[in-house]
């Protein structure tokens, strides 16, 4: 099992690295907090090295922190989604959802 860290970088710029999984999603919940009172209106999650592993955990934690940032009156934009969450996205007919790129 790989660790899923959130770190921030830039501001308004969070890197988002590990897997997306049960396992793992639950903590890193709690730290994404932090990410909505950052000063910024715009707010960018990069995964880096293609995030190891998804499943429909991390799917439902970018949904809730995508309902999170519009709470807060933010806009989430995502970086570099993997291509296993791009496809569990389009499965679940949530690619209108999220702002996922191409």
């Amino acid at each position: 099992m790989s660790n899923l860290n959130l770190d921030p970088d830039q501001e308004g710029r969070y890197l988002l690295s590990g897997e997306l999984t049960f396992a793992t999603v639950p903590d890193v919940y709690e730290q994404g907090h932090a990410m909505f009172t950052n000063p910024v209106s715009t707010l960018t999650l990069s995964f880096i090295n293609g995030a190891a592993r998804t499943d429909s955990a991390g799917l439902a934690l970018l949904v809730e922190w995508l309902r999170e940032a519009r709470e807060h009156g933010k806009t989430l934009r995502f970086e570099n989604i993997p291509a296993q969450l791009k496809d569990l996205a389009r499965v679940s007919g949530l690619e209108r959802v999220l702002p996922l790129g191409d």
